[in-house]
């Protein structure tokens, strides 16, 4: 794996994922209210072979900057919303425990009574891939930067947290320009692009073979 750098804000670490992480993943993007914004078309992820995987992809990164981070909690996290505590992914395996044990490094932040580290979400730095013909879609040239997050930790500010300090870390290291692109119906990550800093644009077809809303910011170095 090429070396991932970690970052850390107020509240949050981002480091690279291990293959421990994969029940998190899967818990992450088993869930249709976190997938129905992502991929052309979108689909839940459907089983822990995939996580590992998708893990094992995120690893595999070879790039000087590009990175995928988990996010996690420095402290204990906030009270989850009940609703949201079993993925579909568990309801459809009720033999699946709701908390699996896993393998971390004893010095990780814990939420109270569970024995996984507080992990939130997900933080992408990548090649974003051109509109096209053919398939696989090629590489633009452009930086990307994106973020997937739990739904149990909505609302407390920790994608923008999260996301400026990747932002950051892009300019840091000499990445011309950074864009971000949404569904247009995604407000919520329209907000959070605004509130980083990216300049709205309009809607775009260029990327992904779909019409996104587009933002964007020029590295301020030059």
């Amino acid at each position: 794996m090429n070396g991932v750098e970690n970052l850390e804000t107020e509240r949050l670490i981002l480091r690279p994922w291990e293959p421990t992480d994969a029940d998190f993943v899967l818990d992450l993007y088993s869930r249709w209210e976190v997938q129905r914004f992502i991929g052309n078309p979108p689909r839940v992820m459907a089983d822990r072979a995939e996580a590992e995987e998708r893990i094992r992809v995120w690893r595999a990164m070879d790039h000087p900057v590009h990175a995928v981070w988990v996010v996690q909690l420095k402290g204990p996290a906030q009270q989850a919303n009940p609703a949201n505590s079993t993925s579909p992914a568990q309801q459809a395996n009720p033999a699946q425990p709701s908390n699996p044990p896993q393998q971390t490094d004893p010095a990780q932040p814990r939420i109270p009574g569970h024995s996984k580290p507080a992990l939130v979400g997900t933080l992408l730095l990548k090649s974003i891939p051109a509109s096209g013909a053919e398939l696989p879609l090629q590489p633009s040239g452009d930086t990307e930067i994106g973020w997937h997050f739990h739904p149990d930790h909505w609302g407390k500010g920790y994608a923008t947290e999260a996301a400026a300090a990747v932002l950051a870390y892009a300019f840091n290291n000499g990445v011309p320009k950074v864009v971000a692109v949404t569904n247009p119906a995604n407000t919520a990550s329209q907000r959070v692009c605004t509130r980083i800093g990216l300049l709205h644009r309009g809607r775009t077809s260029r990327y992904y073979n779909a019409l996104c809303e587009l933002f964007e910011l020029v590295n301020p170095a030059g």
